[in-house]
């Protein structure tokens, strides 16, 4: 199978304006993203809806598609540029544009799910550890989910899932594994036409979470674990501890 990572980056961001073009270490965020990918799929490309990401995209040597300004996800978006450039791959990954730490070895997992045949869409999850804190945890930013024994979704939140009955919150991770969603998806070129082509749902538009329209029509996700630590940028405050995380990974080396 032939994989193609493609990267929603939007300029109009509601809580992060320009995010894709902030800078991280003195590179662009979406330039980090897309180093993060080049290479360890088989080929990969910015969707985006603004000259100024497209012209930085391609500054540094990149791929880039233009996009409607209209999509209400990222999914949409990645659907538009998939039919614009995806001649010839099987699976596309959707990969976020304000991941700047994505990893290989997370790329390399999520395209291990479709080892199975059976497997439609894929995504990842990080477990919590007790050190996290209970305020990463309750953090509304950083969804949850939950997966039954199969390691399918069964559903995603931005509240804690699940609820801890009879023990003071201060113990919750300890008692439980609750897992955190890594903002990675891939679909099948089929799939990835027909969740599309579907209405938004009611639970998507309480959670603000798209996934929940694939869950709520009845489409399986399977999960596959990561134990990488990313830090996804949604705020400026995101984006000085993404600073602060790279500075630290630089005195790691």
């Amino acid at each position: 199978m032939r994989f193609i990572g493609i990267i929603p980056a939007r300029y109009a961001s509601t809580r992060f304006p320009a995010k894709p073009l902030a800078m991280l270490g003195g590179k662009t965020v979406i330039e980090r993203v897309y180093r993060q990918v080049e290479g360890v799929l088989d080929d990969v490309v910015v969707a985006t809806d603004d000259d100024r990401i497209m012209n930085a995209v391609l500054s540094f040597g990149g791929k880039a598609v233009m996009t409607s300004v209209n999509h209400k996800s990222g999914t949409d978006r990645v659907h538009e540029a998939f039919t614009k450039v995806g001649d010839g791959f099987d699976v596309i990954v959707n990969i976020q544009g304000d991941e700047p730490f994505i990893q290989a070895q997370q790329l390399e997992a999520i395209r291990q799910c479709f080892d199975d045949e059976s497997v439609d869409i894929a995504t990842l999850v990080k477990p919590f550890k007790p050190e996290d804190g209970f305020a990463a945890l309750e953090n509304a930013n950083s969804p949850k989910v939950v997966v039954n024994k199969r390691m399918e979704a069964l559903y995603f939140s931005r509240s804690i899932i699940p609820f801890t009955r009879g023990k003071d919150k201060a113990e919750w991770l300890s008692g439980h594994t609750y897992y955190k969603h890594i903002g990675l998806y891939a679909y099948r070129a089929q799939v990835l036409k027909e969740i599309t082509s579907l209405p938004q749902s009611s639970l998507e538009l309480a959670e603000s979470l798209e996934q929940l329209r694939w869950l709520e029509n009845g489409y399986k996700i399977k999960v596959g674990i990561s134990e990488i630590e990313t830090i996804g940028i949604d705020t400026p405050e995101d984006l000085e501890r993404a600073e602060k995380f790279l500075q630290k990974l630089s005195q790691e080396k």
